[in-house]
């Protein structure tokens, strides 16, 4: 039985929901509850079965029409006597296999798609079955199959790798009682004028205005901003950001459909209708493949019998010629090509979600990052002091840490984080006063922002744009100097930049962090272009702006304020600790959080795209040697063999390389 997370009971009054962790037993108690209290009642359990069981049913439902058509090909070429039992045999095959292929090549037809992959193996197919080459037929459809079957289990495998990377947690609130009791109900049931609880560490799950208490929220998942912000009673808070340590109460301004992440979500889902599709490598090829193919066969049974009037033969040869042509080795190789790229990424721990992202992938010529959380870590630290003179560094730092030794915000951590890694003590204040939002003053020493000091009389100096947060210090009206604090860049940022460069890349910061914090980070890595204060629908015209300028784009994020731009961009890459909203909104997943993945995902999509096309240059040039012997009245049965099953096979064993060898 799959594992129940949560259920619903919907009554008449109402619904009650219950959470449990018997899957055994679960189910049962909520039904015979329900039957006691309300015999209609409707019992509507969320369950989730593991990744794993689902896994291994699709790929038991995509294996079983391989295997059965495969054996009534076996069975029709070797058991059945020939005439009508065989053909059935291979008729029944056929149907098994290529039903799929002949549907698509139909309902495109009707649409005015006439030359793709599936309408040229319907007529080569059929065109086999009319001169009675009935496994030939058959084995084109197979051969495809079997393609698509690799494709889509790389596909799935990457797919199961990004839902266990994902939390997926219910959606719900703490709905304040009217008697102060706490009731867990779905967010998308919560009204506005209702009251909720946000918990520290808990993601804000509607737009609303605090009621009670004071936190510091991360606005960083929504604007990009790191600094941590703020708020007391009667400021609003937005969905999305994350509260850190207080407990809020928030009264409901928003419901859920009008929020700022379903706003957030709403503009993905724009982003990628507005997103062109990518049609599959083997897909643009047959769209010139397929018209030559069927123009040159038509030629060869009409020109021949105007001049001697043998339709008949000319006719055959002109079937003849179409199986020869049909790309089998194409239809299997060219998947198989992106199925062993797909499997190369994920030993990297790359994960991609489909063929079509390491095509286009394999195309891009501008990578464009988000700023925090993707080059840089996410975590302050105390990068510069600025004592006046006179005014030794460590005095400085000793009482900006005493001032901040009791606060639990990540800058007032990163100084007293600091001051423990060199040794020094924090001065020991015996009272201290919080200015709200502002700093901390402790006996005469003030310790926060420009603000605090200057509305405390302290005369402060000219001081130059900082690329962090400055935290400034003063003792009894004097001021005595400031400490800069500002994200970590990740180690490998530089080196990650410098590599994407050297593949002839050109790199972009789009973030809704400061000016200066953007630009300091950018030039300590080496990024070429630099765009700030941007909220995420700017990203999104932004990104627009370079795509056209003929541009072909990656984007790099990991927030939720970077979804519309994941999902808008020619190929999305999300940071594997990121948003769930930026995880489903990419096309690419990096577990790694490096940014080094990036130029190394970059390679293994390049190299897939061209062993794909080797394989369609190999390919063709054996099928074009024998296409002109065809014609010219010698056809060879076994070098047609070679050219569908051979070239095929030579086709996956070029593909296989790219898992062992490196790009």
């Amino acid at each position: 039985m799959p594992e129940v997370e949560d259920a619903t009971l919907t009554f008449a009054t109402g619904q009650l929901r219950v959470w449990g962790t018997d899957p055994e037993g679960l189910l049962e108690q909520l039904q015979a509850v329900a039957d006691k209290v309300e015999p209609e009642a409707v019992i509507s359990p969320l369950v989730r079965s593991k990744s794993v069981q689902k896994e291994d049913e699709e790929e038991e439902h995509a294996l079983l029409p391989l295997f059965a058509g495969a054996a009534l090909l076996v069975i029709a070429r070797f058991m059945l006597p020939e005439g009508v039992p065989a053909l059935a045999g291979y008729c029944a095959a056929y149907l098994l296999l290529g039903w799929r292929v002949l549907k698509a090549a139909g309902t495109n037809l009707l649409r005015g798609q006439l030359f793709d992959e599936n309408f040229l193996m319907s007529v080569a197919t059929i065109g086999a079955f009319a001169i009675g080459e009935y496994p030939e037929a058959v084995g084109v459809m197979l051969f495809y199959q079997i393609g698509e079957y690799f494709e889509d289990m790389a596909v799935e495998r990457s797919r199961s790798h990004i839902m266990e990377a994902m939390d997926l947690r219910p959606q719900s609130v703490l709905l304040v009682q009217p008697d102060g009791s706490e009731l867990p109900i779905p967010a998308e049931t919560a009204q506005m004028g209702d009251r909720i609880v946000v918990r520290p560490g808990d993601r804000v799950p509607l737009d609303g205005r605090i009621v009670r208490g004071e936190s510091q929220i991360d606005t960083s998942p929504v604007t990009g901003e790191p600094v941590p912000v703020s708020v007391h009673p009667g400021e609003d808070v937005v969905s999305g950001c994350v509260n850190l340590s207080g407990l809020l109460t928030v009264e409901v301004e928003q419901p859920l459909e009008t929020s700022m992440v379903t706003r957030i979500l709403e503009s993905v889902e724009n982003a990628a209708a507005a997103k062109p599709r990518i049609d599959r490598f083997i897909t643009r090829f047959s769209r010139v493949y397929t018209p030559i193919v069927v123009v040159l066969a038509a030629l060869v049974a009409v020109v021949p019998s105007l001049l001697d009037g043998h339709w008949a033969g000319h006719v055959k040869t002109a079937c003849t010629f179409l199986v020869i042509s049909c790309p089998c080795a194409l239809v299997l190789s060219v998947p198989l090509a992106f199925f062993a790229g797909i499997g190369a990424a994920s030993k990297q721990n790359i994960l991609f979600k489909g063929g079509s992202a390491m095509e286009a992938l394999a195309k891009v010529d501008t990578v464009v990052m988000d700023k925090t959380g993707t080059v840089t870590k996410g975590e302050f630290r105390l990068q510069k002091l600025l004592p006046v003179e006179g005014v030794e560094e460590a005095r400085l730092l000793a009482l900006a840490a005493g001032c901040e030794i009791h606060s639990s915000h990540p800058i007032a951590r990163s100084i007293c984080v600091a001051a423990e890694e060199q040794g020094i003590s924090p001065v020991a204040f015996t009272s201290l006063k919080e200015h709200s939002g502002k700093g901390m003053e402790a006996e005469g020493v003030l310790c926060g922002s420009r603000a605090l000091l200057a509305e405390q009389g302290v005369e402060l100096p000219q001081l130059p744009p900082s690329a962090g947060a400055e935290v400034l210090v003063s003792e009894n009206g004097r001021y005595l100097g400031a400490l800069v604090i500002s994200d970590t860049i990740k180690p490998e940022a530089e080196q990650a930049v410098k590599a994407l460069h050297s593949m002839n890349l050109s790199t972009v910061m789009l973030t809704g962090d400061r000016a200066e914090s953007a630009q300091a980070v950018a030039k300590a890595v080496g990024i070429g272009q630099v765009h700030a204060a941007l909220l995420p629908q700017q990203k999104v015209e932004r990104l627009g702006e370079l795509r056209k300028a003929g541009h072909c784009t990656v984007f790099v994020g990991d927030g939720i304020n970077d979804a519309p731009v994941l999902a808008g961009a020619d190929v999305g890459a999300a940071m594997g600790s990121g948003a769930d909203a930026a995880i489903e909104a990419a096309d690419v997943v990096y577990l790694t959080n490096s940014l080094s993945a990036i130029s190394e995902s970059i390679r293994i999509g390049r190299r897939a795209d061209r062993v794909a096309k080797e394989n369609v240059a190999f390919a063709l040039a054996v099928k074009l040697l024998v296409i002109l012997m065809g014609l010219l009245g010698r056809p060879n049965l076994w070098l047609a063999v070679f050219a569908d099953s051979g070239v095929a096979m030579l086709c996956v064993l070029n593909s296989v390389r790219i898992l062992w060898k490196r790009s």
